[in-house]
């Protein structure tokens, strides 16, 4: 963990830049070195099918979901949101700034109770560290 999930209207698709994005979400989760960098995950799920108000405008939105495990101090879980919604906000004002669009960014956390895991990504990362080490 973590997992990051957005969804978002195909109506923006072309000046969206999602890879771009997610790779600048995962190096804000990368760098606060509170989460191990072979669990993040980030990914974009294009909306083909959405109402969005009365419908009767091209409206767009961006909705994302931050997957974490329990633990994080109160602190931590806002400092990182806020990064990422900052991020959010600067990779899409070009877009919020001649278009209706729809930003949002949520939180979920959850106990390791009833997750089931097998990531071997993680060894990659503890060789790296090790050998830094030497």
């Amino acid at each position: 963990m973590p997992h990051f999930i957005i969804e978002y209207t195909d109506n923006i698709k072309e000046e969206a830049r999602i890879q771009e994005l997610l790779k600048k979400i995962n190096d804000v989760l990368i760098s606060k070195n509170i989460f191990p960098v072979g669990g993040i995950r980030s990914r974009a799920i294009e909306l083909h099918n959405y109402c969005i108000a009365d419908d009767s405008h091209d409206d767009a939105f961006v909705h994302a979901s931050l997957k974490i495990g329990a633990g994080r101090s109160e602190k931590v879980k806002q400092a990182t949101c806020n990064e990422i919604f900052n991020v959010m906000k600067d990779h899409f004002a070009h877009l919020y700034q001649h278009r209706y669009l729809a930003l949002s960014l949520e939180l979920n956390e959850f106990s390791e109770a009833g997750t089931y895991k097998l990531n071997n990504i993680h060894t990659r990362y503890k060789k790296a560290n090790a050998s830094d080490n030497k």
